[in-house]
C-alpha cells in the first residue's frame, strides 16, 4: 500500500540528517514540502532529484491533503518535511496524517531533529517531565495569561519564540516568575549557536544589552533556581 512518510530534516545544520531520510526522500514519488525553496536546497545538498515537489504548508494543508490523498490513491508514495525539524511539532502537518490516516493509508515517522529535544538534552533536568507549548499567541494579554498557567502546572516547560518578542517575553516571565532559572537556545545547530542560562533577570541583562537580536529561539523555563 502506498504510504505517506512525515520526514524530519535539520533544524539549522544540514549534516543533522539521518541516512534513512535522504533514502526516504530519494526514494519516493513525490515530496510535499512546507516550502518548497527551503526544501530545494536541503535536496541539493544530498543530490536529491525530485521531480515532483508540492507545497504543503500551514495556509493551503486543508487543501493539499486531499491532492496528497489523491497521489496515494493513485499509487504514489509521498514525504512530507516541515521548514525544519519534525513535521507537527509547531508546524505544519498534524492535519495532513490525520487526513492521510483517515482515508485508510499508513502514515509512517521518520524521527530526527526537533529544537525542542534538542534543548532538553542540555539542559541538564536529569530526566524529568515537561510540557511543550511551542509558540505562545503574540498578543500581551493572552501570552501573560497562557504564561501564568503554565507557571502555576509546577512542571518544566519549553516554547518557541522569535527574536521580535523574545524580551518581550522574559520581561514577562522576569515579573511572574523571577525565581525561576531558564535556558534559552538561539540557533540551534547552526554557525551562531548560542545557549544563555540564568534567572530572567540575568537572561534579561544579557539580550537587553545587544543592539540587535538576531535568531529563533527555544527557551526553557525550569522550575527554580536548580532546575
Amino acid at each position: 500500500m502506498t504510504t505517506l512518510y512525515i520526514v524530519a530534516t535539520p533544524i539549522g545544520n544540514l549534516e543533522d540528517i539521518t541516512y534513512r531520510a535522504v533514502r526516504i526522500l530519494k526514494e519516493t514519488d513525490v515530496i510535499a514540502a512546507e516550502d518548497t525553496r527551503q526544501t530545494r536546497k536541503l535536496l541539493d545538498r544530498y543530490g536529491i532529484a525530485a521531480g515532483f515537489v508540492i507545497s504543503c504548508r500551514a495556509r493551503n494543508e486543508e487543501n493539499s491533503s486531499k491532492g496528497i490523498v489523491k497521489l496515494l490513491e493513485e499509487g504514489k508514495d509521498v514525504a512530507y518535511v516541515s521548514d525544519a525539524g519534525t513535521p507537527g511539532v509547531s508546524d505544519p502537518g498534524g492535519r495532513l496524517a490525520s487526513a492521510v490516516r483517515e482515508a485508510g493509508f499508513p502514515v509512517i515517522p521518520l524521527p530526527g531533529a526537533s529544537a525542542v529535544t534538542t534543548l532538553m538534552s542540555v539542559a541538564g533536568t536529569a530526566g524529568k517531565g515537561f510540557v511543550f507549548e511551542g509558540f505562545l499567541s503574540p498578543k500581551g494579554g493572552r501570552r501573560r495569561s497562557r504564561l501564568k498557567e503554565l507557571l502555576e502546572m509546577g512542571m518544566i516547560f519549553v516554547l518557541y519564540e522569535s527574536p521580535y518578542r523574545i524580551i518581550k517575553l522574559i520581561e514577562d516571565l522576569k515579573e511572574l516568575s523571577p525565581e525561576r532559572k531558564i535556558l534559552l537556545g538561539r540557533e540551534i545547530t547552526k554557525k551562531f549557536e548560542e545557549f544563555l542560562s540564568g534567572t530572567p533577570q540575568e537572561v534579561l541583562a544579557v539580550l537587553s544589552s545587544r543592539s540587535t537580536i538576531k535568531g529563533e529561539f527555544a527557551v526553557l523555563v525550569g522550575l527554580g533556581k536548580k532546575g
